[in-house]
């Protein structure tokens, strides 16, 4: 009988160890932190109650007593325990590769730097008009593991995929799938591109001809990849008619067949802003019509859908400066996006955990638009020096999020933008974008109108 070992004890770790509890699966759980509490995380989780923990340097008589080892997303399979329990006979699993094992149902899978969140919420949506049982799980924040043994041959399952849990899924086979972009993130560590977009690509890797993947045509690697991918690709475009395919052009979405166009809907009637997002919309159309949703229930989910929190989320409007939160903008791509989509004068917060990003076309894309940088965290002096070497000299260096916030607020104008959108992740104030945006969010509320 397999023992499995599950590594890490944040939400994707426990939700591990409760789906192994359920399917009597003998498992152990580890956790780099030496300061774990066990007594405390096992009064938290009662499914821990009876099972060994281990936490700090890892156990040397682990090596070779476990088969499977579940690894969190947050942990590397470059880190020098899992190496050796890989070279003692362990399979490296993870969260999405345990929970395809132990689920049931269709899978539509989106991945890509930036828009997962946007695409895989609003293709949950479109795919509720239709089916009764759909779960929308992965990186947007429920595991997939924590639904898989709820899953009957009728679930589908809407699945946001990052790069970093690709990398251990070895049997997964999405009925349809997404990459939407691939742009320079993570590379601390994936370093370099060419391993990140095999990464990304790897979605498809178990994926046969009448499976469906739908790929941006703009990005120049996925138009690449098109041409040998294992399943059949259905392109988007923001910024081309495609002669097949789905597009956007003159304030309204289409999808085209040998050259004809049809109209789907127009961009107007939608609640979410900017081309970005509109290409998210494209994408998870294709993806709707990849399950066999009509398009008047995709038009109506599509009408109805609001904005995911901390992706360009209208917050508050305070003397006539409105607040946006923008804290899943992690990278220096998708904080692009975000000032791409504001319509007004902009005082922008960025900085943060350094990923080892560059940011030369984000301060490039600031143009006319952005009044104010206010920077916090460990890149502010990188990205205070990026800017100043383009030229960009209205800089702002804070201690903490409110005080950049505060900074902003008495430069800002009636009719003007506050938006955070940090081009990094949080990890060095925060422990995650989530509490980031929330805090953001807190802190707009508190000022007063006048």
């Amino acid at each position: 009988m397999d023992k499995y070992l599950v590594v890490g004890s944040g939400v994707s770790g426990i939700a591990a160890c409760e789906l192994l509890k359920k399917e009597n699966k003998s498992f152990l759980l580890y956790d780099e932190n030496e300061k774990l509490d066990a007594a405390a995380l096992r009064a938290k989780h009662p499914v821990l109650s009876e099972v060994k923990i281990a936490a700090g340097a890892f156990p040397e008589e682990l090596y070779g007593a476990v088969s499977v080892v579940v690894l969190s997303p947050g942990v590397s399979v470059e880190k020098e325990y899992v190496r050796r329990l890989k070279e003692t006979g362990a399979k490296i699993s993870g969260e999405v590769e345990l929970a395809f094992c132990f689920g049931k149902g269709r899978v539509a899978a989106i991945t890509g730097t930036n828009g997962k969140t946007t695409t895989t919420a609003l293709t949950g949506e479109i795919l509720k008009q239709q089916y009764a049982d759909v779960k929308v799980v992965g990186n947007i924040g429920i595991p997939y593991t924590s639904v898989a043994w709820d899953t009957t041959e009728d679930t589908v399952i809407v699945a946001e995929i990052s790069s970093f849990q690709l990398e251990t899924a070895e049997t997964f086979a999405p009925k349809a799938t997404a990459i939407l972009n691939i742009t320079p993130d993570h590379l601390d560590r994936h370093h370099t591109m060419d391993n990140y977009i095999a990464i990304k690509e790897s979605i498809t890797k178990n994926q046969g001809k009448e499976d469906i993947c739908v790929l941006n045509y703009e990005d120049e690697a996925l138009r690449q990849f098109g041409e040998s991918a294992p399943c059949k690709v259905v392109y988007f475009s923001g910024a081309r008619r495609l002669k097949n395919g789905y597009v956007y052009h003159d304030g309204a979405l289409y999808r085209v067949s040998e050259g004809m166009e049809k109209h789907l809907l127009d961009v107007a009637e939608l609640n979410i802003l900017g081309l970005h997002n509109y290409e998210n919309a494209l994408a998870a159309w294709a993806l709707g019509e990849a399950f066999g949703v009509p398009d008047e229930k995709i038009a109506a989910a599509m009408r109805a859908f609001k904005a995911v929190p901390h992706r360009i989320e209208f917050i508050c409007e305070k003397r006539g400066v409105k607040f946006y939160n923008d804290s899943k903008g992690t990278n220096p791509d998708a904080a692009i996006k975000a000032i791409e989509a504001m319509e007004r004068p902009t005082h922008l917060i960025g900085g943060g955990y350094d990923k080892h990003s560059t940011y030369d076309e984000w301060i490039e894309s600031f143009g006319d638009k952005v009044k104010t940088l206010a920077l916090i965290g460990e890149t502010k002096q990188a990205i205070a020096d990026t800017a100043r070497a383009h030229g960009f000299t209205d800089i702002v260096m804070c201690e903490s999020l409110e005080e950049a916030m505060d900074a902003c607020f008495a430069k800002a104008n009636p009719g003007e933008v506050i938006l955070l959108s940090p081009a990094c992740a949080s990890w060095d104030m925060f422990p995650n974008y989530e509490v980031r945006g929330e805090q953001f969010a807190a802190h707009a509320r508190e000022y007063e109108e006048a």
